[in-house]
């Protein structure tokens, strides 16, 4: 409880996380392009910029200058040469304390109106004081879920009347309390509205029951106990159909009919819900045929809420905006199979609170201070736009927080038109050259004569159209590359290479066992792979013929990298590569038989990969190939792959397939059919023959002649 406090308290304002909070991070500066000291300022909130003239070397980029200033301070920079806009915050409304309540509006936070200048992203802090006045008035409205399952809970309340304005009169001595209740709507599915279950929802066997209704406002705000004892007393439960209640109808009239409640002005505001269901939202109007969106109006006649049949229920963002907007604190005082509910809907609510109500009502008055003892406490949440901060939950009093941004550097620089460190040709500038026209460079030493500056920089632009590939300065056409963070330099004629990205093996640049150079590493003796991580070795790629890999792929790393089709370990067979059987066969035609569509150029075409050999039978245990020759003949042939892809030993049978063939003759004379065969063995070629005898035959008989053929191999 932090009620009666008159110490001061800190509080951060936090665009991001602070220096001085729990999560206090490591200081950085993640830069992108700096070509300024306003770039660099606006890197980061830990970015700060070097001023001090030759901070960078020859060729170095100035972004360089940019850095944390521990970092800056390593690398030489003299402390008053660093440049750091600080965050900066003036006071522009402070009015004093209140030390008592005396009727008109205390104010009870200090200041009230500030305006900050700020860097991007960098924290800042500065005093808030609050003091709570004592005596500060507060009213509290009293609204209760009057369906037939709070029953037992009326006749408790009616007998808080008491306890409650004794609670309060611990507070403050001007204390109101108000009564208000609610059920549903009265239309299906909600309520039964059969004409008598309207006028009595309630069971049979409850004598005093009231007609349905949504929303009743009971009691305005009254100092006056026995007021609120007799009001409540006059109340009796009512019903409903469904389980959800009409809370948020009720909590939103209870908001926006401030004339009709009672609110006072200057007051804490506490509005007490107590139910033991849930609620119905925006939306769900829509099951009673109820279209009309809320207005967040106030819809009061003679208390009773009229619209409550033909408007549908409030969405809880818009009861979040009227609580607000009103200064209401919504305390939630629910059963214990309805806490998670209102737990989630107080999350979306801001400075609402949710209590676990005793099955007799009997904690209500201990809900309500604990409420109110938490109320003296601020909640600070990060905000981007700082337009209203507010005060403690149920005060009035808020803090008006002007932002604005301060990237700009007030760098002390010489009044010196042609500075020398500038060659005399050009200002200095945040420790930078701004050369005078006709000159460029880092230090304006190159005079662009007779071409303009656009000219010589197109030069300097690589494939990309990024000049110097970023990593360099375009000095009169050609690149001066920058260092490395390591020290080294960029090389290339554009910046693009430089000797710290390559592979690495064993967390070591190429393995420790080379130099890396534009991104590939270079290894020594004895060392290859693309890290260096391996020793020069063959063994595990050597055949039984003492070839490497066949001479189909590359030993690398002591393994064999297979040509495309080829399989490893080492390379000797080959899926999906086509049959040699029918690639080799011209070849094998022309070496073995002088014929065929490589007989003219066969040495020429086939010497190089078939070597050969006519034998009787055969000694290769390789697959034997059968294969129809240009003349039709049937060749029998075996081959063997050398090393190498294209590079065979053929083995070729002399002999070839002969053809017998069987001429039938068949010609028709007038009066009757005659057929005669005669066998004929010759070698192939035998189609052409037997065209001719087709034809000869034809012109000696009479009669039609059909000539058949068929023919058989024999060896």
């Amino acid at each position: 409880c932090f009620q009666n406090m008159s110490q001061c308290w800190l509080f951060l304002l936090l665009l991001l996380m602070g220096r001085n909070g729990l999560c206090q991070k490591e200081e950085v500066c993640s830069k992108s392009v700096i070509n300024s000291c306003s770039d660099c300022i606006k890197s980061g909130p830990y970015c700060v910029w070097c001023q001090q003239l030759n901070f960078t070397k020859p060729g170095e980029q100035e972004a360089v200058r940019c850095d944390t200033q521990a970092k800056l301070l390593e690398r030489g920079c003299k402390a008053e040469e660093i440049l750091s806009p600080p965050n900066s915050d003036t006071v522009t409304k402070n009015d004093r304390l209140s030390s008592t309540f005396d009727q008109q509006e205390p104010v009870q936070l200090a200041p009230q109106e500030i305006r900050l200048e700020l860097r991007p992203g960098l924290p800042t802090t500065f005093p808030i004081h609050f003091k709570r006045v004592q005596g500060y008035p507060v009213d509290l409205y009293y609204l209760m879920d009057l369906s037939n399952s709070m029953k037992d809970d009326l006749q408790n309340v009616k007998g808080l009347g008491k306890d409650l304005f004794a609670a309060l009169k611990k507070i403050t001595q001007h204390a109101q309390i108000g009564f208000g209740a609610f059920v549903d709507k009265t239309v299906l599915p909600y309520t039964n509205t059969n004409k008598d279950k309207l006028q009595r929802p309630c069971d049979a066997a409850d004598k005093q029951c009231q007609a349905a209704f949504g929303y009743r406002h009971v009691l305005s705000m009254t100092p006056r106990e026995e007021e609120f004892k007799t009001k409540v007393t006059e109340q009796f439960i009512s019903g409903n159909l469904d389980s959800p209640e009409g809370s948020l109808d009720a909590m939103m009239q209870a908001s926006v009919c401030g004339d009709k409640i009672g609110w006072r002005n200057s007051s804490t505001r506490l509005l007490v819900l107590t139910t033991d269901a849930g609620f119905h939202m925006a939306g769900d109007g829509k099951l009673a045929g109820i279209l009309e969106p809320n207005d967040e109006h106030c819809h009061m006649e003679n208390n009773l809420y009229v619209k409550s049949s033909e408007m549908d229920y409030p969405s809880v963002g818009q009861l979040a905006s009227q609580l607000d907007k009103n200064n209401i604190q919504p305390i939630f005082a629910v059963t214990k199979n309805v806490v998670n509910v209102y737990r989630q809907l107080s999350q979306m609510i801001p400075k609402s609170e949710v209590g676990e109500l005793s099955s007799d009502s009997r904690n209500v008055v201990r809900l309500i201070e604990d409420a109110y003892n938490v109320s003296d406490l601020f909640q600070l949440k990060h905000m981007l736009c700082w337009l209203n901060f507010p005060g403690p939950l149920g005060i009035k009093d808020t803090l008006t927080v002007t932002l604005s941004t301060n990237c700009e550097c007030q760098c002390m620089d010489p009044q010196v038109a042609n500075h020398t460190h500038c060659k005399g040709k050009g200002r200095v500038h945040c420790g930078i050259c701004s050369c005078s026209q006709g000159f460029v460079g880092q230090f304006c030493e190159c005079s662009i004569g007779d071409k303009d500056e656009g000219t010589l920089r197109e030069a300097c632009k690589d494939e990309n159209g990024v000049e110097c590939g970023g990593r360099g300065d375009c000095v009169c056409g050609r690149c001066e590359c920058h260092t490395t963070e390591s020290g080294n330099y960029y090389h290339g004629a554009f910046c693009q290479c430089d000797d710290e990205q390559c592979e690495k093996f064993q967390n070591k640049l190429c393995g420790g066992k080379g130099k890396c150079n534009c991104g590939t590493c270079e290894c020594n003796t004895g060392y290859e792979g693309s890290a260096c991580q391996c020793t020069v070795s063959q063994e595990a790629c050597r055949t039984i013929n003492n070839t490497v890999c066949y001479g189909r792929g590359n030993c690398k790393c002591n393994r064999c990298e297979c040509d495309e089709g080829y399989q490893p370990p080492r390379c000797q067979k080959c899926l999906g590569c086509q049959n040699p059987c029918l690639t080799k066969l011209n070849c094998i035609e022309c070496l073995g038989f002088d014929q065929g569509p490589f007989k003219k150029n066969c040495t020429e075409a086939c010497s190089k990969s078939v070597f050969h050999q006519m034998v009787d039978q055969f000694t290769l245990s390789s697959k034997q190939c059968e294969q129809k020759d240009s003349e039709g003949c049937w060749v029998k042939f075996k081959l063997d792959q050398l090393v190498g892809k294209d590079n065979y030993w053929a083995e070729i049978l002399k002999s070839r397939g002969m053809v017998e063939i069987i001429l039938t003759y068949i010609y028709i004379r007038p009066v009757a059919v005659h057929t005669c065969s005669v066998r004929y063995t010759a070698v192939p070629k035998w189609h052409s023959m037997l065209r001719k005898l087709k034809k000869e035959r034809k012109t000696s008989f009479d009669a039609e002649l059909e000539i058949r053929a068929s023919s058989t191999w024999t060896y």
